[in-house]
């Protein structure tokens, strides 16, 4: 059965795991060094700490670090961990599964590298894990792709129209797709066509991790914080500086109900 085999192992014939767990470690290093560039380039952190600053003067009240603990942990649990700002929908089912395949695909990929290429046997969950976490990265990605973009649904944009920011999306959809397409033909014999697929899935993972520094993928490492920062303030009072919402009922008039809502 497919979803049971270990691509990695196999591949320890022709590439010693020393260089596969060379390449994971490149890979982080690359996120790492380039996430730090973009910092430096977009100030994205300075932006966020003199605001966080700024905010704390204006607080109505001291928030004690148990308090604090407890705001990050509900951010954590509810906005980070079930996109939950997206509200209900298809959008954010597209976003859920996406994320929790891509997290299962990753660190299965991690663990199946560093502990099962050495000729012992990778358990069966883990390596169904790992294609399972591909699987529904392709879900939720290619669904979002096709259907659910923001540029295209509010904005009759074409499909296919691609932009620098789409790169992340578009080489973790490589990346997830000749993943299984490589332990789908390595499992199947074809060899030829399992090495060019493994081709694909390296230049694939090159792109997604080298391309941080022009991709959204540091955009990860944002939100979580700016998610954090916008409950601590709505706790301490402070609202980012932003007025109280108003006692009056929202008043939208009839015009909006006459589309169904498309911009997000």
């Amino acid at each position: 059965m497919m979803l049971t085999n270990n691509p990695f192992a196999e591949l320890t014939l022709v590439l010693p795991a020393a260089v596969m767990q060379f390449f994971v470690v490149s890979m982080i290093l690359l996120v790492i060094i380039s996430t730090g560039l973009d910092m430096l380039h977009k100030k994205n952190v300075i932006y966020f700490f003199r605001n966080a600053k700024k905010a704390k003067k204006s607080a109505k009240k001291e928030l004690s670090n148990g308090k604090k603990a407890a705001v990050i942990l509900k951010t954590v649990a509810h906005d980070i961990a079930t996109t939950s700002e997206l509200g209900m929908g298809k959008r954010r089912i597209a976003h859920v599964l996406g994320m929790y395949g891509t997290l299962m695909f990753w660190i299965a990929s991690v663990v199946l590298i560093f502990k099962y290429t050495d000729g012992s046997s990778a358990p069966d969950y883990l390596t169904t894990v790992w294609h399972s976490g591909a699987i529904l990265t392709c879900i939720g990605g290619y669904w979002f792709w096709f259907f659910l973009r923001v540029d295209v649904s509010a904005e009759a944009h074409p499909w296919y129209r691609i932009i620098t920011a789409d790169l992340f999306v578009l080489a973790l959809l490589a990346c997830a797709t000749f993943g299984l397409i490589w332990s789908f033909t390595q499992y199947s014999g074809m060899t030829s066509l399992s090495y060019l697929f493994l081709i694909l899935y390296i230049v694939s993972n090159l792109v997604l991790f080298g391309g941080v520094y022009w991709s959204k993928f540091a955009h990860m490492f944002y939100k979580p914080g700016a998610a954090i920062q916008k409950n601590l303030a709505e706790a301490d009072g402070s609202r980012d500086n932003l007025p109280p919402p108003a006692d009056a009922p929202e008043q939208f008039g009839l015009g909006i109900k006459r589309e169904q809502p498309k911009h997000y």
